[in-house]
């Protein structure tokens, strides 16, 4: 799949590095979908055709598994719900109050409450600087920001941007629960046009133990390197 980096297969499974912008599923207003893109490069018969086991939302990048025919699929939904740890690497607004820790708040899902679970640590912490160019040049101080590490204990939608957001530290670029006026911000100054969240590590605890890796998008990079 061109652009689509693979980072794991053998002759269950096929795990790539989703990138952002592009949707898990086909739909209404869908042009392209990562699930039509593997039907379209599977080799093989319609007992192996890649199923999608597990989603990420359509602007986070990073590792999402596919099972090769239906069985395949079904064993490894349960592994998910039961063997899995989903990490994740965010940059969010400012610095939590707690250098690690777990959210508990419930999320409304299907307009009930559910009980979720986000844990988190921080790895890195900085500040957003703007220059200013003027006759001397200036660097103005717009704020914190803070680069968490984040395993899910459950996987309610949107759960984690929905949870920092609840907390005060939302995640840079999340156009849905996010600071506006700072994205619109960081766009001009900071070119950040994509939401800073990102699928890093999925572990499948079974026999043999499944780990995969993808490496962060470049733009997350150039971000932290300013």
């Amino acid at each position: 799949m061109k652009n689509i980096e693979i980072l794991h297969e053998d002759d269950f499974s096929i795990a790539v590095n989703k990138p952002a912008g592009l949707a898990v599923q086909g739909g209404k207003g869908v042009k392209t979908s990562l699930d039509a893109l593997l039907a379209e490069n599977h080799k093989g018969g319609i007992e192996t055709k890649p199923l999608l086991v597990h989603r990420l939302d359509k602007d986070t990048s990073g590792v999402i598994l596919a099972a090769k025919g239906r069985a395949a699929a079904a064993r490894f939904s349960h592994l998910l719900s039961k063997k899995a740890v989903k990490v994740y690497i965010a940059v969010c607004k400012g610095r939590p109050e707690k250098s690690k820790g777990i959210i508990t708040e419930s999320l409304n899902v299907h307009g009930g409450l559910k009980h979720s679970e986000t844990k988190y640590k921080v790895i890195k912490t900085g500040v957003f600087l703007e220059f200013i160019p003027t006759s001397t040049g200036s660097v103005t101080d717009m704020g914190e920001f803070s680069v968490l590490e984040i395993e899910l204990g459950t996987g309610r939608m949107h759960q984690i941007r929905r949870h920092l957001a609840m907390t005060g530290n939302p995640i840079l670029g999340d156009d849905k629960y996010g600071d506006f006026s700072l994205n619109k911000n960081l766009r001009k100054t900071a070119n950040v046009k994509r939401m800073l969240l990102h699928a890093s590590n999925l572990i499948i605890k079974n026999e043999p133990e499944l780990n995969i890796n993808a490496q962060l998008p470049e733009y997350f990079n150039v971000f932290l390197q300013r």
